[in-house]
């Protein structure tokens, strides 16, 4: 216990000092009620807002936990546990958050001062504390912990747009679908986890059938009319929050479908070569009909160590040239080596 008081009643008192502003709490912590009372009395003079009140280190963690004050003062010599104890489980709490702590005690060495910094305290004050002494630590402690807050709401501002900004980057322009950038850290992500969740994973490259001989024959302004009609098929059929069309690049798309195996993967292609012939996109001059159709190609694995990205767009790049060579309008599956039209036959 404590034989001496809280504060110094022969020092001056800060009567000048303005308040402190906007919601300010304390929590201060000692088992003596005569210095609690000396404490909350010059607290609420600099214009704290809330004072909390524990007796003892149990209740101070409990009450830290529950009311999370702005800061603590927070008394050594405790019963059944010490201030040292209480700092350690205030700062395993925060979780990476930080309050400050303002230890209190007529204790008045090297050691004590050492313990009470390495322990989780900011700051030491030696009893019996001057007024004006204990308000000044207490603005420089509320002076620290706004930089903190303002400093982690602009580094979450800065997260945000970075956010926004990627965001940005990775959309075409035309089309509004993921671009080649997007594209490539998507696969690169969706191959992580489908190796981790040991799920299937599949991926499609579209080429537009005869292109070229679109765009030679009804123009470019067409032709990119055309892409932003096939860009908004492409997102009406990748209905799941997971599956992403792109833009890979002129008239080639390609499709990410984590969770989707084989034989759903020939179904999504028979249904997406369906819906674009509803379309009825005019073809000006295609050797396969008068409306727009596209080819493609499918690879599906669960992913082990030896995935990569560039080995899933190698096998649906060959399997793209497989569905070209046996007359377009077909998706072709690397892994079933059979195309759409094949498999609605069989």
């Amino acid at each position: 216990m404590h034989a001496s008081p809280a504060l110094n009643a022969a020092a001056p008192h800060p009567d000048a000092s303005p308040p402190l502003s906007n919601s300010f709490t304390v929590l201060v912590v000692d088992d003596q009620a005569s210095v609690r009372h000396s404490l909350i009395t010059e607290l609420r003079h600099a214009g704290v807002t809330e004072v909390m009140e524990a007796v003892d280190a149990p209740s101070a963690v409990q009450m830290f936990k529950m009311r999370r004050p702005d800061l603590v003062l927070l008394d050594i010599r405790l019963p059944t546990h010490d201030g040292y104890w209480v700092a350690q489980q205030l700062r395993e709490a925060e979780v990476g958050d930080w309050t400050p702590i303002i230890f209190l005690s007529g204790l008045d060495n090297d050691l004590d001062i050492w313990r009470g910094i390495e322990s989780g305290g900011d700051d030491y004050l030696i009893k019996p504390v001057k007024p004006i002494v204990l308000i000044a630590k207490l603005r420089a402690m509320r002076r620290l912990l706004d930089m903190r807050r303002r400093l982690v709401s602009l580094s979450a501002e800065l997260h945000l747009a970075n956010q926004r900004l990627n965001e940005m980057v990775e959309v075409d322009s035309l089309t509004g679908l993921v671009n080649r950038r997007g594209f490539d850290r998507i696969l690169h992500s969706e191959i992580d986890a489908a190796r981790r969740e040991q799920q299937p994973l599949t991926l499609m490259l579209c080429d537009l059938d005869h292109f070229k001989r679109f765009n030679d024959a009804a123009g470019h302004v067409q032709g990119d009319d055309c892409l932003r009609a096939v860009g908004r098929l492409l997102k009406e059929v990748c209905v799941r929050p997971r599956d992403v069309a792109s833009r890979y690049g002129g008239e080639e798309f390609a499709m990410i479908l984590p969770n989707t195996p084989r034989s759903g993967a020939m179904t999504f292609a028979r249904a997406l070569g369906s819906m674009l012939r509803s379309r009825a996109i005019p073809h000006p001059d295609s050797p396969n009909g008068a409306v727009l159709s596209l080819s493609g190609g499918i690879t599906t694995c669960i992913p082990d160590e030896g995935t990569s990205a560039e080995s899933m767009v190698m096998r649906a790049d060959e399997a793209l040239y497989a569905a070209k060579a046996q007359g377009r309008d077909r998706f072709f599956s690397f892994e079933m080596q059979m195309d759409t039209i094949e498999q609605r036959r069989v």
